[in-house]
């Protein structure tokens, strides 16, 4: 059965593997540089909790201004925060910088799960995906696409978190020791393009006769997932604060919400408590709305008042021209703020 399972699959992917600007044709010969690791690490970091949609651009821009990870490595931590802006989970943005500086260090990746684990911001999946699909190692890449699919071959129905051994020791039996790289993508392209969560395509899978979540008769039904908690209701304020064609904006703290981005000041919000309330300095404040945000612990309000006729801000800061504000990286919550400031004008 485990022959049939990674040889038809491997059959499958030969035909019908996506095509996406980070990945080789099924089978392609692996180059002997650092430019198919790079482009592999890049590419699986961007995807995490990130559909491929978005990071189709991200990536192709990356690529074209850092097209290898010692040119990543060179940059500047802003200019870096400020490609990635939009993107979300920015902690990923300031892991990618130390890890390429590590890597370049170094003189290149490392092939082996176990050393990759070594680097900054890598996991287990990323470690495995990296080790199989760059270097062609036999390692078990398990994601949700793959969960999804595996918890359904083998009915596994006990759930989440809880599940994750039993899928993960029958991902092993079914990983194959060569080709472990393609195996690991068609196992993702059959969970993303077959094998969906809602509605799975079974008719056109070619694993279906040999999947026991279909003969079961609900394999929509796994991975079974626990009860969502609800998200907590933040509130807080940003402030608009604009002097002769420049808006005044802040960095933020390397660690916690948006870590390292530019932004616009604030008075203190997060995702455990709200924002006090307090303006970083005295003079009129004018409300210019709200915008609603939804990170991964909590929903947003974030009120925008603008503040005209007070001293200029201390601290640390820069004006940002408002004719190249776009520039700026901003992420997705504070350019929601930023057009709806502009909107008035």
């Amino acid at each position: 059965m485990t022959a049939t399972i990674s040889d038809t699959l491997l059959n499958w992917y030969d035909k019908n593997a996506r095509t996406l600007p980070w990945r080789d044709p099924p089978g392609a010969a692996r180059p002997s540089d650092d430019a198919w690791p790079y482009r592999v690490w890049l590419s699986e970091v961007m995807l995490q909790q990130t559909t491929v949609a978005a990071v189709k651009p991200y990536f192709e821009k990356f690529t074209r201004v850092w097209p290898t990870v010692f040119d990543l490595a060179k940059a500047s931590d802003d200019d870096v925060m400020a490609a990635w802006a939009g993107l979300g989970y920015y902690s990923r943005a300031r892991n990618l910088v130390k890890c390429a500086r590590v890597v370049a260090e170094r003189g290149g990746f490392p092939e082996t799960e176990a050393d990759l684990l070594k680097l900054p911001g890598l996991g287990a999946y990323t470690a495995a995906a990296i080790s199989s699909i760059a270097f062609g190692h036999r390692a078990v890449v398990v994601d949700a696409n793959v969960e999804r699919v595996v918890s359904r071959l083998f009915n596994i129905d006990e759930p989440l978190p809880g599940a994750r051994k039993a899928i993960r020791a029958q991902a092993e039996t079914i990983t194959p020791q060569s080709r472990a790289g393609d195996f690991a993508q068609s196992m993702m392209d059959l969970g993303s393009q077959i094998c969906t969560s809602k509605v799975p395509r079974c008719l056109l899978c070619p694993l279906s006769d040999v999947c026991e979540g279909r003969r079961a008769g609900e394999p929509e039904r796994m991975p079974v997932k626990p009860p969502k908690k609800a998200k907590p209701e933040r509130r807080g304020i940003a402030f608009w604060i604009e002097r002769e064609g420049s808006v005044w904006l802040v960095k933020r703290p390397g660690a916690g919400m948006l870590g390292g981005m530019r932004g616009l000041p604030d008075d203190g919000w997060s995702a455990r408590s709200d924002g006090s309330g307090e303006a970083p300095l005295q003079g009129d404040a004018t409300s210019l709305g709200a915008v609603r945000h939804t990170f991964t612990h909590a929903h947003l309000t974030l009120e925008l008042h603008a503040i005209e006729g007070a001293a200029p801000p201390q601290g640390e800061g820069e004006w940002w021209p408002l004719d190249t504000l776009e520039e700026a990286g901003l992420p997705t919550l504070f350019a929601k703020a930023a057009r709806l400031a502009l909107a008035r004008d």
